[in-house]
Parts: C-alpha cells; sequence; structure tokens
C-alpha cells in the first residue's frame, strides 16, 4: 500500500514527463481533493497509506490531467473575487485577469452604483462578484450559450446570490428592452485571433470552449460590437469596462470615440499588457 507521500512523489513525476507546469503543486491539489484534505494537511499525513478505493479515485483525477485538461475543470471549482465557483467546460476558467477587471470597476465605477450589466457573464465570474461588492445593485447577466447560463445560476445558487442576479440569454444587447440603462457594463468577450487560440496551450485549446476564446477581426470583432452599442444602454457619466487582448487598446479607443463615448482610458495588468478598456459616456 502506497503512502500519501509516494503517491505525491509518483504524480508528481507523471505531470513532469508531460509538460504540465508547476507538477508538484498540481499534484497535491489533486490528492488533496481526493482525500478530502487540504492542501497544507497533506504534509502532516505523507505517512499515511492510501487505500485502494481513495488510489482509484486519485488515479481518476491524474488521468484527466495527464491529457491536459484543466486543473480547475478536474478539480470542480476556482476561487474568484473570493467566491468559491463551480467549473466545467460550459464555460471559460475564471482567471486572475478578469479579478483585475472587477477590482478596477468597484474602485472607478460610479458610486454605489445602481444597475450593472455582465456581457457573455459564462460562468458568472464578474456578475456575482460585482453583486457581492455592491449590495443594493440590479445585476443582470448576458450570455448567448444557454449551457453556460445554467452554469451560471448554478453559481448563484451555490454562493448565496440567486436572488440578486438577473440572467439573460442574449447576443450582447440583442435581447435588452430597449430603454434599459446600466451605471456600469462589464464584458470580458471573445478576443484572441484563431492563430491565438491555435497556439495557446493544450488546457486552453482543446478543452475551453473556442467560441468564448476567439474573435474576427484579430480578436477584435466583439469588442467593437460592444462598444458601439455601449451607449443606447449607458446612463450618464456611466462606466463601460472591458478586458480586451494584446494590441487592442488603439482601436478600442478610436472605436469608443467614433461611438460617441467620454474620455477612455488603458490599464495594463501584472505583466505590463494593456488589459482593460474604460470608457466614460
Amino acid at each position: 500500500m502506497l503512502s500519501v507521500l509516494e503517491v505525491l512523489k509518483k504524480t508528481s513525476e507523471f505531470f513532469a514527463a508531460r509538460g504540465i507546469e508547476s507538477p508538484r503543486l498540481n499534484a497535491e491539489l489533486l490528492v488533496g481533493h481526493a482525500l478530502a484534505l487540504p492542501r497544507m494537511r497533506l504534509y502532516l499525513e505523507f505517512e499515511r497509506p492510501v487505500s485502494d478505493p481513495e488510489l482509484a479515485a486519485i488515479r481518476e483525477l491524474v488521468r484527466r490531467r495527464g491529457r491536459r485538461e484543466p486543473l480547475q475543470y478536474v478539480l470542480g471549482s476556482a476561487e474568484f473575487g473570493g467566491l468559491r465557483l463551480k467549473t466545467d467546460s460550459r464555460a471559460l476558467i475564471p482567471r486572475p485577469e478578469t479579478e483585475f477587471l472587477v477590482e478596477t470597476m468597484v474602485a472607478r465605477s460610479p458610486a454605489a452604483p445602481g444597475r450593472i450589466l455582465d456581457l457573455g457573464t459564462g460562468s458568472g465570474a464578474i456578475a456575482l462578484a460585482l453583486a457581492a461588492a455592491f449590495p443594493l445593485a440590479r445585476v443582470t447577466a448576458v450570455d448567448a450559450s444557454a449551457e453556460a447560463l445554467a452554469l451560471a445560476a448554478e453559481n448563484a445558487a451555490g454562493t448565496g446570490l440567486a436572488g440578486r442576479v438577473e440572467f439573460v440569454r442574449s447576443s450582447w444587447f440583442s435581447a435588452l428592452p430597449p430603454d434599459a440603462t446600466f451605471d456600469l457594463i462589464a464584458a470580458n468577450p471573445p478576443y484572441l485571433s484563431a492563430l491565438e487560440v491555435d497556439a495557446a496551450a493544450p488546457e486552453v485549446r482543446d478543452f475551453e470552449p473556442r467560441a468564448a476564446l476567439e474573435a474576427p477581426a484579430e480578436g477584435f470583432a466583439d469588442l467593437a460590437a460592444i462598444i458601439a452599442g455601449a451607449p443606447a444602454y449607458l446612463a450618464p457619466g456611466g462606466l463601460l469596462a472591458l478586458e480586451t487582448g494584446t494590441g487592442h487598446h488603439a482601436r478600442a479607443a478610436a472605436a469608443a470615440q467614433e461611438a460617441g463615448l467620454g474620455r477612455s482610458e488603458s490599464l495594463p495588468d501584472l505583466t505590463g499588457r494593456d488589459r482593460v478598456f474604460l470608457a466614460w459616456r
């Protein structure tokens, strides 16, 4: 019978041989998940024998990760903005770059926004994080994918925010009432080109929904559509906040000016790449 430490070593070696980044960390998280132990608790139980049923559960998780399925999909959840969200192939995995978008919106949005719109909500990460940050706001979250909306609704229920967010199936603004207005409009739309998706890691390229990653016009088409449509739905003084791809910000600023929005601003992420685009009505 193998010990916890022996299982961790074998799993780490297996992941390293398959080119998985941070193989030991991945091993610890998956073994801990299978054994229902917090990661740090594993260090106290290195000599503990692993039973056959436990080993079978670990092997299934390791098999999935070994074929480069994203760790968050294998674990079934991810942390985002202080919330624990369910993650699976129905939507993109919530990422730190998008947490930066939410943090920026909280810092820069109109004081206590009354109405918030999240376009392309996916797992619901942005909508739910903003609902938690602004308890008095009415939040509307839209997505063209019925599967993504189902996942977002499950996350709303799981975080206790189900009564705070309205979910609408819509391609951007198309299904919204024409007289609807929002103080804050947020979006993390598809912004990668086909070449960028093809060059991405297997975890992204082969498992995450491509429709949520890739957009025409070198990744700018959906950003352009959102910027063009936003003025009709932004309240005076309202903020549009977008997560974007590398090299999009000059085009976004020009599109915002053409749409009649007021001042705009670009903010870099922690790697120094322009990541967040802001524009005010």
